[in-house]
């Protein structure tokens, strides 16, 4: 899962994106309004996270404006505590939910979860093909109950690739969910990526395959 965080206390939003790095959920940062909406015009993200008071316009702005080019990410408005205008205004607007501020990462991992199970983003706690399961809740995997270690990014990647089994994911989706736009990219990390993963699955027995679509992007298949 990778979201937009827009945020206009620096500290704050790095803290909080490393926080929820550590739970499997990469951000991309922006601290304007003007950044926000060039950063979701330029990117797919599973879900917004909008703090309402920027410093070039009010979050509101921003909510309006995806909404208005029919944008249906899901948005989890911050507000201040007991700010219950600015809430009512948020929801009436288009945002999926609210969430006071100070509040428990916990909360807004499980927020997040909440909004992307009731847009079908977020499709079950846990996905299997062929021997290979994968708990997102968890952000764990096994292969016959064999627990397999794998990376912040290569538990990403399963993510993605498990979530449209049988079905060719370009490599621009995989490009945005792992690294986004505020990482640098080498022009082969993806290949990197899924080499080690193959290696991995290989190694533990798995019975699926990672397919290159060449020029197009990736496939994951249970194996005959």
């Amino acid at each position: 899962m990778r979201l937009l965080m827009v945020e206009d206390d620096r500290e704050l939003a790095e803290a909080l994106a490393a926080a929820l790095a550590r739970r499997g959920i990469f951000s991309d940062h922006a601290d304007t309004a003007a950044d926000a909406l060039q950063m979701a015009a330029a990117a797919r993200y599973s879900a917004v996270v909008l703090d309402l008071g920027l410093p070039d316009a009010d979050g509101l702005t921003v909510l309006r404006a995806l909404r208005a080019r029919r944008d249906p990410v899901p948005i989890i408005v911050l507000t201040a505590r007991g700010d219950t205008a600015a809430r009512i205004g948020g929801l009436d607007h288009g945002a999926d939910d609210y969430l006071a501020k100070p509040f428990d990462v916990e909360e807004l991992v499980a927020r997040l979860r909440a909004v992307l199970r009731r847009q079908g983003g977020f499709a079950g706690a846990e996905l299997t093909v062929g021997n290979l399961r994968f708990d997102s809740t968890a952000r764990a995997v096994d292969v016959d109950g064999r627990v397999l270690l794998l990376s912040a990014r290569e538990l990403e990647l399963v993510d993605v690739l498990l979530r449209r089994p049988g079905r060719v994911v370009v490599k621009a989706v995989i490009e945005d969910q792992l690294f986004g736009l505020s990482e640098p990219l080498g022009s082969n990390a993806i290949e990197v990526y899924v080499h080690r993963l193959r290696r991995k699955l290989e190694h533990a027995g798995a019975t699926i395959v990672i397919e290159t679509i060449r020029g197009v992007g990736y496939m994951l298949r249970a194996s005959t």
